[in-house]
């Protein structure tokens, strides 16, 4: 399954060019800076705005200029949640849900109102209207509303821009249990690292509106030939288990294929899947360990790739912890006394670990 988007378009001083291969599964993550094309690739992929191109997803062909195919948003069996709620003012959660169900004969229904309303907990909303609910209550109904037209994917226009930092703490498990509990693909349009780095299994970086990396979201933050800055610094995220935790300290354990890292404990039960962030500023690297430290983590690893970094002083490694990547920077004076080359093997210690999901 993939979503395959091919698009030209030339407004002047604006200029799209892309042609993407993303997996027709999970949720991807379309990034980059203001004015970078992300919200003008999901309107052409809705068929709200057009251009010249080719759309397919998961094996339905929704536009083909050679075949002179062109299926109009009413057509497209998609989702979309933009960045404001935009419920019907005069009705009830209950009926701007139903507006959504409605579109579809019973037979076409592939999601239940029950199922919607007890992955966003919003049964306690069905009888109020918009002006009582929460910026962030009114979100979760429109994106209720969205899967109740059971779509075969779901766009999302930065859903959470409109929030502030509580509201879109208490929105965020929501999309979560989304992303572990439907079998649709999302494309989430965001330029929020947190987001990104929390709901995320795929990343497309757009930058003056071309596709300037894209891929897995691990491998993808962790090439160092044109770093992904997600916010204030190269990193990278990997997906965990928690196998150990340790009350005295509020720590807990949390093991990758490639090692195990302690982190401050979330109050996550034993065997839960979680998210860690490593940043490379967070990582130093030695040819021995060093186990007299007060650094918790230290992992084997193998130098894979070394890349100049923004300033002349420093440099980026890219590194192996088993099939895991890691980033980390260091001067080049450091580089040049270890004598840093793809093959070595040495010891990553990792000063912080950053648990985002």
């Amino acid at each position: 399954m993939s979503i395959r988007a091919r698009f030209h378009l030339d407004r002047g001083e604006f200029r799209l060019d892309v042609n993407l291969d993303m997996p027709g599964q999970g949720v991807t993550a379309l990034f980059g800076p203001s004015g970078s094309g992300k919200t003008t690739l999901l309107r052409l992929i809705a068929g709200l705005d057009r251009a010249p191109g080719h759309l397919e997803v998961n094996g339905e062909v929704w536009q083909d200029d050679a075949a002179r195919r062109f299926l109009p948003t009413h057509q497209r069996p998609l989702g979309y949640v933009f960045q404001e709620a935009n419920l019907f003012p005069h009705l009830t959660a209950r009926q701007n849900l139903e507006y959504g169900l409605k579109r579809l004969p019973p037979a076409q229904r592939r999601v239940d109102l029950e199922r919607v309303l007890n992955l966003l907990g919003i049964a306690p909303l069905l009888e109020r209207k918009p002006d009582r609910l929460s910026g962030g209550e009114r979100q979760r109904v429109a994106i209720g509303r969205a899967l109740l037209t059971s779509p075969r994917i779901l766009l999302m226009d930065e859903p959470l821009s409109a929030l502030d930092l509580a509201r879109k703490q208490e929105i965020l498990p929501y999309l979560e249990r989304l992303h572990g509990e439907l079998d649709i693909p999302v494309l989430y349009v965001s330029h929020a690292p947190d987001e990104v780095a929390r709901l995320a299994d795929h990343l497309v970086a757009l930058d003056g509106g071309r596709a300037v990396a894209q891929g897995p979201l691990s491998e993808t933050l962790a090439r160092i030939d044109l770093p992904i800055r997600l916010g204030e610094d190269a990193g990278i995220v990997l997906d965990a288990r928690v196998i150990e935790r340790d009350p005295e300290w509020n720590l807990a354990r949390v093991e990758f294929p490639g090692g195990s890292v302690w982190v401050r404990d979330g109050g996550h039960p034993l065997d839960a899947t979680v998210r860690i962030r490593i940043l490379a500023r967070d990582i130093s690297l030695a040819l021995t360990p060093h186990p007299g430290s007060s650094i918790l983590n230290t992992l084997p690893c193998v130098v894979e790739q070394i890349a100049d970094d923004t300033h002349p002083a420093l440099a980026l490694v890219r590194l192996k912890a088993g099939p895991s990547p890691l980033v980390a920077r260091v001067t080049r004076r450091s580089a040049h006394a270890l004598n840093l080359q793809p093959g070595l093997l040495l010891y990553a210690q990792i000063k912080a670990v950053a648990l985002v999901g």
